[in-house]
């Protein structure tokens, strides 16, 4: 029996993540330069057409619209996310380094809002963001 490549193996596993109960989307980036990988969930650049409507997925992580309609609903483009994650991990790392030398790193961030949570896990070569809705109190 063939083993799955490590590719395979990847997008298994992000696609059995975001089906878990509560996740709105998930992206992969290259931790050197932020850049987009893989993502799921959130409009790209790439899925909006000409007249400013959304066009991507169907799991309700957004919907159709112009960036001013999706920003009031709470909703942003993957490369906007990408920019805001990575601005922050690499703040964040600066301030451990900072605190705790250079010997040591982040291994897991969360960030927690009223509405969802972000959650940041550095490799050496990617980041992977996974954004869930935050249950009611």
């Amino acid at each position: 029996m063939q083993q799955p490549s490590p590719s395979e193996e990847t997008q298994n596993l992000l696609a059995r993540l975001s089906q878990r109960p509560g996740v709105q989307s998930t992206l992969i980036l290259s931790r050197d330069t932020g850049a987009i990988v893989r993502s799921s969930g959130l409009v790209t650049a790439e899925e909006v057409v000409e007249d400013g409507t959304a066009v991507g997925p169907t799991n309700g992580t957004y919907v159709n619209g112009t960036d001013d309609e999706n920003k009031k609903k709470g909703t942003r483009k993957a490369e906007e996310v990408a920019r805001f994650v990575y601005s922050f991990v690499k703040n964040a790392g600066s301030m451990i380094e900072e605190l705790n030398g250079e010997n040591d790193e982040a291994k897991l961030l969360r960030v927690r809002t009223k509405k969802n949570e972000l959650v940041v896990v550095p490799d050496a070569k990617f980041l992977l963001v996974v954004i869930h809705s935050t249950p009611p109190a």
